[in-house]
């Protein structure tokens, strides 16, 4: 015949028997027991109903851990959506950097001077109303003409120290260049540069005359 266990009230504390401190239940457990033994017709709570209560108590805890890991996903989605965020945001400003330059290049003529769209935005940003370089010949000049393009002359080669006229490379800079935006041959030395602008000098004496005999 076999041996029938032993009631759990005549079983020793496996907690004390372990060395642990016993466990209360809270105050909600609690009146989850008492509710349970009223339903079995039983005036108070016995082990058993406390042991149920704690029993349960036990696997909430077990189940609430794992809803607690399972709520970690979407934290790492949210990371992955902020990379994804930073990443476009980056592109958008890489886009947006290139646009800026590309549009820059549009505005320079590569030849020397700027482009219509160049002093268009030139007119927009700064309020200048920049006009193209005068390319006539000195006879089919005007009085006018005259006074531009001598007046850019002396400013871009007639001062005492002249930029660079070339790069490393032995290319023309941006500087040299703006003579063909003028009709002029394209300096790379200084002796060039000053021809021009000696030039220009003449043109504005030629107005001058032109001026005072109208």
């Amino acid at each position: 015949m076999a041996r029938s266990p032993r009631v759990p009230w005549k079983r020793p504390n496996p907690r004390k028997r372990a060395g642990k401190a016993s466990e209360h239940l809270s105050s909600r457990k609690k009146a989850a027991a008492k509710a349970a033994a009223q339903r079995a017709g039983r005036r108070y709570p016995n082990l058993v109903d406390n042991m149920r209560m704690a029993a349960k108590t036990k696997r909430r805890t077990k189940t609430s851990g794992r809803k607690r890991a399972a709520y970690k996903r979407p934290a790492a989605k949210k990371s992955t959506a902020k990379k994804r965020k930073a990443a476009k945001a980056k592109a958008t400003t890489t886009t947006t950097s290139t646009r800026k330059r590309a549009g820059r290049a549009r505005e320079k003529d590569p030849r020397g001077g700027l482009t219509a769209a160049g002093r268009k935005a030139f007119a927009e940003k700064q309020g200048a109303h920049l006009k193209p370089g005068v390319m006539k010949k000195e006879s089919e000049m005007t009085s006018q003409d005259m006074r531009r393009k001598g007046s850019w002359a002396v400013r871009f080669y007639g001062r005492k120290k002249l930029p660079p006229l070339v790069d490393d490379r032995g290319r023309p800079t941006r500087h040299a260049l703006s003579a063909h935006a003028w009709g002029e041959p394209v300096p790379k030395t200084v002796a060039a540069a000053r021809r021009i602008a000696a030039k220009g000098e003449r043109l504005l004496q030629r107005y001058k005359r032109a001026r005072q005999k109208g």
